[in-house]
């Protein structure tokens, strides 16, 4: 995890590591768009070549995201390093989804 300041503007960036058994289908996604978008930064993830709004439903389920696929996030915003923790741990839990 980094910060940068530019501009008065916070960077903060982290990475998770996806525990799914059926990787970030729609049940994860939505958890993960639910935390993003309790935040004011302006937050993306990136896997493989393709960078995505966290805030957009159809962005996450873009990136097709199987189990063990690495995922980076970065949030710029007043907010970035509280959403990027909070991303990090919902990722440890699982999104909060138990089968």
């Amino acid at each position: 995890m980094s910060v940068f300041n530019s501009k008065m503007k916070k960077k903060y960036k982290g990475f998770f590591i996806v525990a799914n058994e059926k990787g970030l289908h729609t049940r994860p996604s939505t958890e993960l768009l639910r935390c993003a978008t309790s935040f004011k930064a302006e937050v993306t993830l990136k896997y493989q070549q393709e960078i995505v709004n966290a805030k957009s439903l159809l962005g996450i389920l873009i990136l097709a995201a199987d189990k063990g696929a690495k995922i980076d996030v970065e949030a710029i915003g007043e907010d970035a390093d509280e959403a990027v923790k909070a991303i990090l741990t919902l990722a440890r839990n699982k999104f909060n989804i138990n089968y």
